[in-house]
């Protein structure tokens, strides 16, 4: 059972905190079973298409323990009206298992934040939401820091009548102490319906991410690599930073 729910759950945050490095939370849009140590806080604003711009902060209440707010919208770079999104997003997660040498950790939580527009007809973003999700990380020394992340998740945006639970996997690797490759494969089967906007690829994502002055990160992504929709066919180039501090 321990080996079959390590196959299944197989996948962000990597930032230098002073000397010490602060584990990943999320890759691109999915979680690892990384938490924020307690006291500190993450805040992050990512750029992405259609103008729109995504804002949050994190906060670790516990070293197991962390919640969170975003909110963000299209249309906010360029003319024109802004197009909010319809509600802010929360996140929370406790982790349940700490890794050890042989043991993967295991973080359960909830996250409504989706990505990307947001679609009024069938009340979804165009990635949706991970909604309630379980997510399991390993770390190994192997050249560096090699990170696998994995989990399944169910999404509450369901307006489009696919309500199947879902899959991902995820992966980073350091090149050196400030550059890390990352990237993740949502199975989307929870988006590849009659009225979904997936087409059966699934959605792979990677990204590059920069580390330097200690505490502040900034990602640069690429999304939807298999041009898994028809909608939104093409790849898109988005950025985040971050920045994370002690209170």
């Amino acid at each position: 059972m321990k080996k079959l729910l390590f196959i299944l759950l197989v996948p962000v945050l990597l930032i230098a905190q002073d000397a010490a490095i602060v584990e990943p939370i999320v890759l691109i849009d999915f979680p690892t079973a990384g938490t924020l140590l307690r006291g500190s806080f993450n805040a992050h604003l990512r750029a992405y298409a259609e103008g729109g711009i995504l804002a949050g902060v994190d906060v670790g209440l516990t070293d197991r323990f962390m919640i969170g707010l975003s909110y963000g919208g299209t249309n906010v770079i360029g003319m024109g009206p802004v197009n909010g999104n319809p509600q802010v997003g929360a996140h929370v997660r406790y982790r349940m298992i700490e890794e050890d040498y042989t043991i993967p950790a295991v973080t359960l939580g909830y996250n409504s934040q989706g990505f990307g527009t947001y679609i009024d007809s069938t009340a979804r973003f165009q990635n949706k939401s991970v909604g309630a999700f379980a997510a399991v990380s390993k770390n190994y020394d192997f050249l560096g820091v090699l990170g696998l992340h994995g989990g399944v998740n169910y999404s509450f945006e369901t307006g489009d009548g696919d309500k199947d639970l879902n899959f991902f996997v995820g992966i980073d690797k350091s090149i050196n102490p400030e550059l890390s490759l990352m990237a993740e494969y949502d199975f989307a089967i929870n988006d590849n319906g009659a009225r979904s906007a997936g087409t059966g690829k699934g959605y792979l994502n990677a990204g590059l991410m920069w580390v330097f002055a200690g505490k502040l990160r900034i990602d640069f992504i690429l999304k939807n690599i298999l041009k898994n929709t028809d909608k939104f066919s093409e790849i898109s180039r988005e950025i985040r930073i971050s920045y994370i501090e002690i209170f």
